[in-house]
């Protein structure tokens, strides 16, 4: 028995055993090389406050800014800028603006893949690091674009594009700071993304009030200040490493609980000492102790409660581990990814078609290009505002309704916005873009959460990641439509429009049908796991052995 002892006394503990992996491809890079995550409770509160305080200004002025290019046109168009390139025709329909503009907002898309994997391999430092590099560089070219002998303005938009994903995704592992508040957080990160079209609105409004003396040599040489605090932030504050997610620290939590582990989180009295002389003589058992008081008090609850809350949404989504523990090329080949990522491709297409020829759509449509400017300048506005108003509302849905459901509003509201943009009216107008700048972060966050419920975490980098990437390379077939809109429809939208609607019901409507037949078979054969693993329950006063005996009719048919 002595041995025995010894022999338990040296197992591995809780957090201490081997995960398994049940990815028959394995990982995509070395294991070695990944970063591993780190505990929140390894620092202190207010540190992680200040962390999530500040990336989420940093997005705000760094995630998404090539997006609002809209704004910045016009001030690149009062400084010259492709005057000596483009006819007075060209220059009208801003032919070499739209490439700046169209260029690097696929590039974003693209990038979601490598940046994934740096931030997987390299951790969230580095990830910070490379996003700091691009953005400066960005801002260096844009600045100087005119003095340059060739045409800057594209790369140095191209660089702004590059560094923001980077910035931005190794962002979202700070949802785990406060695991009780990762639903806000995410919210706020999202939101300052959104948000941060805006930063060149601000710039276009300084520069009419300044009289045009603000130019954009200016700005961009004062804007390479975000970067710079990015860099030290990243130095000084933020985390080297991922934190861990709320599954790590109620695993975590579970292997420590005292109730399970008490032959070693518990310490032997001797004979003739008392439980009030014993003292703790084991450090690496104490810093255990208060590693567990740590996670508890960080999750807000016992491990179990949360087991149960996290288990009340995976089944009120109905899609929950569809594909768990599948290869990722086992996912890619699925009806699953073949049919979202149709569906990403049409509609990212849609969106960054209408973001990028707004004004031209609605100066065709009213008949008048002051009208049209009076639309673009409420889009400016509300673009950004949108996606601060409507972030909080959307954990709510994705938490509390299935993911049918969601997917069955996003084909809807899609279609609605189709119709709407057909319209010629003032009305129709404002109602689009009101439901557009609505729907934009509805649709990016239901994607990337279908992505994590169907596919899993261990591969929802790649599988995310190559589905946006996909969706970007594809987009590239806007300069088409462009071209087909000046050229074959005479400046008319309506038949690219009504093309793309009628594309994106069909599909979305076989997305919808398909995961909403697939929900009821995953839901029929939970309930029958259920039912198997139900014990017999008796009435109070039923007496065991009546029940248990043997009937007659067990035997019937049978000789």
């Amino acid at each position: 028995m002595d041995d025995y002892d010894r022999w338990r006394d040296n197992s591995p503990r809780g957090s201490q055993r081997r995960k398994l992996s049940f990815q028959p491809t394995g990982s995509w890079v070395p294991p070695s090389a990944e970063q591993k995550p780190a505990a929140p409770f390894e620092v202190s509160k207010t540190k992680r406050i200040l962390q999530v305080a500040v990336a989420v200004v940093y997005c705000l002025f760094a995630a998404g800014i090539i997006f609002g290019y809209a704004a910045l046109k016009p001030v690149l168009i009062n400084e010259g800028v492709y005057r000596d390139h483009c006819t007075s025709e060209e220059l009208e329909k801003g032919v070499r603006h739209k490439a700046t503009a169209n260029d690097p907002s696929v590039a974003t898309n693209v990038n979601a893949l490598p940046v994934g994997t740096v931030l997987d391999r390299f951790g969230p430092r580095i990830s910070g690091f490379i996003g700091c590099f691009f953005l400066a560089l960005g801002a260096l070219s844009m600045a100087f674009a005119d003095s340059l002998p060739f045409d800057a303005y594209i790369p140095g938009y191209l660089f702004l594009a590059l560094g923001g994903p980077f910035v931005f995704i190794s962002s979202f592992q700070l949802s785990n700071t406060f695991p009780r508040y990762s639903g806000l957080i995410l919210a706020l990160l999202t939101g300052a993304f959104d948000t941060s079209s805006a930063i060149f609105l601000f710039y276009r409004l300084i520069y009419q009030a300044s009289h045009e003396t603000f130019t954009p040599r200016k700005f961009f040489l004062a804007y390479l200040a975000v970067p710079a605090c990015i860099l030290l932030a990243e130095i000084f504050l933020m985390p080297a490493r991922s934190y861990k997610t709320v599954g790590e620290l109620v695993v975590q939590a579970k292997d420590a609980d005292p109730s399970t582990n008490s032959h070693d989180d518990c310490q032997v009295l001797t004979n003739g000492e008392s439980a009030n002389d014993a003292t703790v003589v084991d450090p690496e058992q104490q810093h255990h102790h208060d590693a567990v008081d740590e996670a508890t008090q960080l999750l807000g609850k016992d491990a179990s409660k949360q087991s149960k809350a996290e288990e009340r949404k995976r089944n009120i989504s109905g899609v929950w581990g569809a594909l768990h523990g599948k290869s990722a090329w086992q996912q890619i080949r699925s009806p699953w990814f073949l049919l979202i990522t149709l569906f990403t491709v049409i509609q990212m297409t849609r969106i960054n078609y209408f973001v990028a020829t707004i004004r031209p759509q609605y100066e065709y449509l009213l008949h008048s290009y002051r009208k049209a400017v009076q639309v673009n300048t409420f889009f400016d506005v509300a673009l950004p505002a949108g996606g601060v108003i409507s972030v909080p509302f959307i954990g709510l849905i994705l938490d509390n309704t299935s993911t049918p459901f969601v997917l069955a509003v996003l084909v809807t509201v899609a279609a609605v916005i189709g119709v709407l943009g057909e319209i010629g009216q003032m009305w129709a107008a404002y109602a689009n873009v009101c439901l557009f700048v609505v729907y934009r972060p509805l649709y990016y966050t239901a994607v990337s959460d279908y992505a994590a419920k169907v596919f899993g975490f261990a591969t929802f980098g790649k599988v995310y990641g190559l589905i946006i990437c996909l969706a970007g390379l594809l987009n590239f077939i806007q300069s088409g439509l462009d071209a087909l809109t000046h050229g074959l429809f005479r400046n008319d939208p309506r038949p690219i429009n009504a093309a793309l609607l009628v594309v994106e019901a069909v599909v979305g409507v076989a997305l919808v049908g398909y995961v909403y037949w697939r929900s009821r078979s995953i839901e029929r054969e939970r309930l029958e796991e259920e039912a198997e693993g139900a014990t017999q329950v008796l009435m109070p006063g039923a007496d065991r052995e009546q029940v248990e005996r043997s009937h007659g009719h067990d035997s019937y048919g049978v000789s």
